[in-house]
Protein backbone atom coordinates (compact mmCIF):
# COMPACT_ATOMS: atom_id res chain seq x y z
CA UNK A 1 0.00 0.00 0.00
CA UNK A 2 1.16 3.40 -1.25
CA UNK A 3 0.23 6.61 0.55
CA UNK A 4 -1.64 7.89 -3.11
CA UNK A 5 -3.89 4.49 -2.30
CA UNK A 6 -4.47 5.06 1.31
CA UNK A 7 -5.71 8.79 0.40
CA UNK A 8 -7.89 7.32 -2.03
CA UNK A 9 -8.90 4.15 0.29
CA UNK A 10 -10.38 7.19 2.59
CA UNK A 11 -11.75 9.84 0.55
CA UNK A 12 -15.23 9.08 2.08
CA UNK A 13 -14.19 9.35 5.28
CA UNK A 14 -12.36 12.76 4.72
CA UNK A 15 -8.72 14.37 4.59
CA UNK A 16 -6.36 12.00 6.57
CA UNK A 17 -2.72 12.66 7.39
CA UNK A 18 -0.52 9.88 6.35
CA UNK A 19 2.94 9.72 8.21
CA UNK A 20 5.75 6.49 7.32
CA UNK A 21 5.76 4.89 10.90
CA UNK A 22 8.18 1.54 11.10
CA UNK A 23 7.18 -0.49 8.01
CA UNK A 24 4.36 1.34 6.69
CA UNK A 25 2.48 4.08 7.37
CA UNK A 26 0.12 5.67 10.55
CA UNK A 27 -3.09 7.53 9.54
CA UNK A 28 -4.65 9.83 11.56
CA UNK A 29 -7.29 12.60 11.32
CA UNK A 30 -7.41 16.08 13.33
CA UNK A 31 -3.84 14.94 15.38
CA UNK A 32 -5.04 11.19 16.10
CA UNK A 33 -3.90 8.35 15.12
CA UNK A 34 -6.26 5.75 13.84
CA UNK A 35 -5.01 3.86 11.47
CA UNK A 36 -1.75 1.36 10.76
CA UNK A 37 -1.17 0.45 6.88
CA UNK A 38 1.79 -2.17 7.42
CA UNK A 39 3.08 -4.42 5.23
CA UNK A 40 0.70 -7.45 7.09
CA UNK A 41 -2.30 -5.30 6.21
CA UNK A 42 -4.41 -2.54 7.48
CA UNK A 43 -5.44 -2.62 10.96
CA UNK A 44 -7.90 0.70 12.24
CA UNK A 45 -7.51 1.27 16.05
CA UNK A 46 -10.57 -0.75 18.26
CA UNK A 47 -11.28 -0.75 21.67
CA UNK A 48 -14.02 -2.57 23.99
CA UNK A 49 -16.68 -0.82 21.77
CA UNK A 50 -15.94 -1.85 18.52
CA UNK A 51 -13.56 -5.32 19.04
CA UNK A 52 -17.15 -6.93 18.61
CA UNK A 53 -17.77 -5.61 14.76
CA UNK A 54 -13.92 -6.59 13.98
CA UNK A 55 -14.59 -10.33 15.84
CA UNK A 56 -18.00 -10.61 14.08
CA UNK A 57 -15.95 -10.11 10.76
CA UNK A 58 -13.82 -12.56 11.31
CA UNK A 59 -10.73 -10.21 11.78
CA UNK A 60 -7.24 -10.63 13.72
CA UNK A 61 -5.14 -8.12 15.77
CA UNK A 62 -2.44 -6.74 14.69
CA UNK A 63 0.59 -9.09 15.44
CA UNK A 64 4.10 -9.56 15.64
CA UNK A 65 7.13 -12.02 16.52
CA UNK A 66 9.78 -11.47 18.67
CA UNK A 67 12.58 -13.62 18.64
CA UNK A 68 11.11 -15.47 22.39
CA UNK A 69 7.35 -14.84 21.46
CA UNK A 70 4.15 -13.44 19.32
CA UNK A 71 2.83 -10.37 20.58
CA UNK A 72 -0.87 -9.20 19.74
CA UNK A 73 -1.98 -5.84 19.89
CA UNK A 74 -5.18 -5.89 20.80
CA UNK A 75 -5.97 -1.99 20.29
CA UNK A 76 -5.20 -2.27 16.56
CA UNK A 77 -7.59 -4.82 14.50
CA UNK A 78 -7.19 -5.76 10.61
CA UNK A 79 -9.62 -3.92 8.76
CA UNK A 80 -11.94 -6.99 6.79
CA UNK A 81 -11.14 -7.42 3.11
CA UNK A 82 -14.87 -6.61 1.75
CA UNK A 83 -14.20 -3.22 3.21
CA UNK A 84 -12.05 -2.19 0.36
CA UNK A 85 -14.45 -2.20 -2.09
CA UNK A 86 -16.80 -0.27 0.07
CA UNK A 87 -15.26 2.89 0.58
CA UNK A 88 -18.69 4.43 2.27
CA UNK A 89 -18.55 1.24 5.04
CA UNK A 90 -15.33 1.64 4.92
CA UNK A 91 -15.62 5.92 6.47
CA UNK A 92 -17.91 4.64 8.43
CA UNK A 93 -15.31 1.71 10.13
CA UNK A 94 -12.44 4.73 10.07
CA UNK A 95 -14.94 6.99 11.80
CA UNK A 96 -15.41 4.10 14.23
CA UNK A 97 -11.63 3.64 14.53
CA UNK A 98 -11.07 7.48 14.88
CA UNK A 99 -13.60 7.53 18.14
CA UNK A 100 -12.03 4.75 19.56
CA UNK A 101 -8.30 6.23 19.92
CA UNK A 102 -9.63 9.58 21.10
CA UNK A 103 -11.79 7.96 23.71
CA UNK A 104 -8.29 5.95 24.14
CA UNK A 105 -6.40 9.29 24.51
CA UNK A 106 -9.30 10.15 26.85
CA UNK A 107 -8.45 7.68 29.32
CA UNK A 108 -4.84 8.70 29.49
CA UNK A 109 -4.28 12.00 29.75
CA UNK A 110 -5.60 12.28 33.83
CA UNK A 111 -2.61 9.56 34.54
CA UNK A 112 0.10 11.81 32.36
CA UNK A 113 -0.99 14.73 34.53
CA UNK A 114 -0.49 12.91 38.03
CA UNK A 115 2.80 11.51 36.76
CA UNK A 116 3.73 15.14 35.18
CA UNK A 117 3.26 16.42 38.63
CA UNK A 118 5.45 14.00 40.41
CA UNK A 119 8.00 14.70 38.27
CA UNK A 120 8.30 18.37 39.21
CA UNK A 121 10.42 18.40 42.32
CA UNK A 122 12.50 21.40 43.90
CA UNK A 123 16.33 20.84 43.03
CA UNK A 124 18.68 20.62 46.12
CA UNK A 125 22.15 22.47 46.31
CA UNK A 126 24.26 19.67 46.82
CA UNK A 127 27.39 20.56 49.47
CA UNK A 128 30.41 20.49 47.94
CA UNK A 129 33.03 18.01 49.38
CA UNK A 130 35.07 19.93 52.28
CA UNK A 131 38.47 19.12 52.63
CA UNK A 132 38.55 17.10 49.46
CA UNK A 133 40.29 17.42 46.00
CA UNK A 134 38.55 17.43 42.92
CA UNK A 135 38.39 14.00 41.22
CA UNK A 136 41.61 15.00 38.45
CA UNK A 137 43.89 16.34 41.23
CA UNK A 138 43.81 13.29 43.29
CA UNK A 139 44.07 11.17 39.96
CA UNK A 140 47.68 13.12 39.56
CA UNK A 141 48.85 12.77 43.12
CA UNK A 142 48.09 9.13 43.50
CA UNK A 143 49.87 8.91 39.98
CA UNK A 144 52.71 10.23 41.49
CA UNK A 145 53.19 8.39 44.43
CA UNK A 146 52.55 4.68 43.13
CA UNK A 147 56.32 3.37 41.20
CA UNK A 148 56.39 2.56 37.76
CA UNK A 149 58.19 -0.44 36.97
Amino acid sequence: MDRDFLIDLFADFGPVTIRKMFSGYGISADGTNFALALRAGLYLRADEQTIPQFEAEGSQPFQYQTRIKTVIVNSYWQLPARLFDDSEELADWARAALAAAQRAALRKRPKARKAAKSKVRKKVASKPAVGRKPAAKRRAAKARKTPRR
